[in-house]
């Protein structure tokens, strides 16, 4: 009696269509469903594409909806309010939907759990493991991940031919995971331009673009485990071995999946936190390394995901043009030549510099930047916050531009050149290296070519706010002095509807106050400065308690650290109008502010905004 036989005939690929072809047993055949098509369900991978996809767009409209009522409110409230007082404006500060004030208070503002947010957990002074998710953002990344477990599991168990089965779910994660790379690729670039749109900051873009990745590696990993799976039981060892090494198809994709998974490790929080400038050069050649991969292993079999994985390289690509254009443009003049940046060392290990723009750029308060400089590092970008913003006159012999800005309107936008000036702490790598080198050189200011890329965000105005309570913590004081300068600037215009402006700075001793004094001075010196702004420091660690004494009345100074909450409820017993409560600072003040501003919704129209750079 002859024996019957498994068929190995491997199926070959036909290039036009992405389909193969073969000839087995389809009870008994192992080795076709480790290849191409066979077994795969292609009708359900593209219906969970277009679920995916739509369920994205669904979300994008949704905010944007509420993004645009947000807008109209805030337009209107502007428009009526800007030639009101304080008291007059008390219609603006009364809550008048419950649920939306709920809404804020137990999900849009509300951490996880307790008050912990944006907090970083320390292993070490060097190494964390990052922040913990809020409430809102946990929903929407349990809702992705739920959809895509709920996509690669549902498969024909009743298949008779359990090979098949496998083939199928290989096909459904290959499938998901360049399904995924498309706002994976979206999320991660600076110049997104659903940042304007939806006025979402990078910072959440960027924590959806780490659990997106997240689920990628994990469905190609799936997905190369199905191929292996297969291919062993038909072949062996060496017939996998011999497909990794000999066929482009099976070797590309094996590249394309150790890249990413050592993306993966390498982007673990305590790797990250503690090597982060190693991090993001070798992230950024991985990525490339994983998407030339995943676009070949598409190619060679010209499977249907080859147009999405051109598209994601081509995004990439177009991205990262963007960055390299904003650059030049900023920077580069034809008469005036490139930016130079100045640097100054300053107490408490940080540094005040300038770049000195050959032209004209309109920076928004509230803006960061991307800034490099020719001396340090020179292939590393880091955001900072924009401290100061001054526009001067080309021409020497032109008026000056005075502090308000007077002149400048008298000047066209090319007759101009831009002063944007940043506080930078030195922590480790560029920031420690540039402010080693500002302090060898002493008294004398360093000056050294730079670029400046951005600016970046400032979608947050405050001008229809009635009452600003600006909480800063050290170099944050740089994201909150352009707001003080321009809501003052716009009260004595009669352009904002703000009256009260109550800025509280948290430093660890009376030095730093140095890093924004120049800045400083000029915002205590503008008129009618005494009606609107009130300064409260906090000086945790003060070397002499002698020297903490108040300027005047609006000015006022104190030794340890503030009572947020007291604070804040001070503030909204003498609320005038509508209510925006902004922080930027280490995540423990946010944490702090955020939980105070939970507490008083119910009181009036409190609205929080953080400005953070989570990585």
């Amino acid at each position: 009696m002859q024996q019957s036989t498994i068929a190995t005939t491997v199926s070959s690929h036909d290039n036009s269509t992405g389909n193969a072809t073969s000839e087995f047993d389809p009870a008994g055949t192992i080795a076709p469903y480790a290849t191409a098509l066979n077994g795969v369900s292609q009708n359900v991978n593209m219906l969970f594409k277009d679920i995916s996809w739509m369920s994205l767009g669904m979300l994008a409209v949704l905010i944007l909806t509420i993004r645009l009522i947000q807008r109209a409110v805030a337009h209107s409230r502007h428009i009526g309010a800007m030639g009101l007082s304080g008291e007059a404006q008390r219609f603006w500060a009364i809550n008048r939907y419950a649920a939306w004030w709920k809404f804020k208070k137990h999900m849009l503002y509300a951490p996880l759990k307790g008050k912990r947010h944006n907090r970083e957990i320390r292993l070490s002074k060097a190494g964390n493991l990052g922040t913990i998710p809020s409430r809102f953002h946990t929903i929407l990344i349990t809702l992705f991940i739920t959809g895509n477990i709920i996509y690669c599991a549902y498969l024909d168990y009743r298949r008779e031919n359990k090979w098949s089965v496998i083939a199928e779910l290989r096909g459904r994660t290959g499938v998901m995971s360049v399904v995924n790379m498309v706002p994976l690729i979206i999320f991660a670039g600076r110049n997104n331009p659903l940042i304007a749109i939806l006025q979402i900051s990078f910072d959440t873009y960027n924590l959806l673009h780490r659990w997106i990745g997240r689920m990628i590696v994990l469905q190609v990993i799936v997905h190369t485990l199905c191929w292996a799976i297969v291919k062993h039981a038909a072949t062996g060892w060496s017939g996998m071995w011999h497909m990794i090494t000999d066929d482009p198809f099976i070797g590309w994709g094996t590249v394309g999946t150790t890249a990413m998974i050592i993306l993966a490790l390498q982007a673990l929080s305590p790797i990250r936190h503690a090597f982060y400038e190693t991090f993001l050069n070798v992230h950024i050649i991985l990525a490339f390394i994983a998407f030339l991969g995943t676009w070949i292993h598409c190619k060679v079999a010209n499977l249907p995901t080859l147009p999405w994985i051109e598209a994601i390289v081509i995004l990439w690509l177009i991205e990262r043009s963007v960055r390299f254009l904003r650059i030049v443009w900023n920077n580069y003049a034809k008469k005036e030549g490139w930016t130079r940046a100045s640097v100054e060392a300053m107490p408490g290990e940080a540094v005040r510099v300038t770049f000195h723009m050959p032209k004209y750029v309109k920076i928004n308060p509230g803006t960061h930047a991307y800034v490099r400089f020719a001396g340090v590092n020179p292939w590393e970008s880091h955001p900072f916050s924009i401290a100061w913003v001054q526009h001067k006159p080309k021409n020497a012999t032109a008026l000056p531009i005075s502090e308000k800005g007077a002149s400048e309107s008298t000047l066209r936008e090319h007759e101009l050149m831009t002063d944007a000036s940043f506080i930078i702490q030195a922590q480790t790598g560029m920031t420690r290296k540039l402010y080693e080198k500002a302090f060898l050189h002493g008294a004398q200011t360093l000056m050294m070519k730079g670029a400046l890329e951005g600016p970046y965000a400032g979608h947050h105005s405050l001008d229809s706010y009635g009452h600003a309570v600006l909480f800063a913590g050290a170099s944050g004081i740089t994201h909150q002095i352009s707001y003080v300068q321009h809501l003052l600037q716009g009260f004595n215009d009669m352009t904002v509807a703000t009256r009260r402006i109550t800025l509280i700075w948290i430093i660890r001793d009376s030095e730093q106050l140095e890093w924004v004094a120049p800045w400083m001075n000029i915002i205590l010196a503008m008129p009618q400065r005494r009606e609107v702004l009130r300064v409260k420091l906090f000086v945790t660690r003060p070397k002499n308690p002698r020297e903490i004494q108040s300027v005047s009345r609006t000015v006022d100074m104190t030794p340890g650290r503030p009572n947020v909450k007291l604070l804040l409820q001070n503030e909204v017993k003498e609320q005038k109008g509508a209510m925006c409560v902004t922080v930027c600072g280490p995540g423990g003040l946010a944490d702090n502010v955020r939980e105070a501003v939970r507490e008083v919704q119910e009181d009036g129209v409190v609205d929080f905004v953080e400005e953070s750079f989570t990585w």
